[in-house]
């Protein structure tokens, strides 16, 4: 029983940035100000960010799960203090983009948790290679985050 309130504890840390973007994301004042953002032409329609970011966070809670519950005899600090801090500016990017509109600022947060990202997969690797390899769908969709950001900052 005590594993399942752990998974149920790992999901709830990995959805907690959605959670948060959920109330900055577009509508209202903020949809009006997306809508008139010139966007790049590989622009997936909204729909496709409702369905793959929750996809990524139950993976990314199932990846933090293994690392909770593997019996390493790596210390798995530098895992939880990884995955906090991509929580942090997951929520943080959401915030800075949708939020306040600063999307200058929101790309270097980006960049940002691009390494963290890197970093986490890192800490992850030696406790378990499933969390590591787990993590590798997230890097790639913030690296088409990176392009989606940068270009909007750049055709605005």
């Amino acid at each position: 029983m005590k594993k399942f309130w752990l998974f149920v504890l790992a999901i709830v840390i990995s959805f907690l940035p959605g959670i948060i973007g959920v109330m900055f994301s577009p509508d209202g004042a903020s949809d009006v100000w997306y809508n008139a953002l010139v966007k790049p032409a590989v622009m997936p329609a909204g729909w496709v960010f409702a369905v793959v970011w929750p996809i990524l966070y139950l993976i990314l809670g199932i990846a933090l799960y293994l690392i909770i519950v593997d019996r390493t005899r790596y210390s798995k600090s530098m895992s939880y203090w990884a995955f906090g801090a991509h929580v942090v500016l997951n929520a943080l990017w959401s915030y800075l983009f949708f939020g306040v509109n600063l999307m200058a600022a929101a790309l270097v947060v980006l960049i940002a948790l691009i390494g963290v990202t890197v970093w986490m997969m890192t800490a992850f690797r030696p406790i378990s290679r499933p969390a590591y390899y787990m993590v590798w769908p997230y890097l790639l969709w913030l690296v088409f985050a990176l392009y989606l950001n940068g270009a909007v900052v750049f055709l605005n």
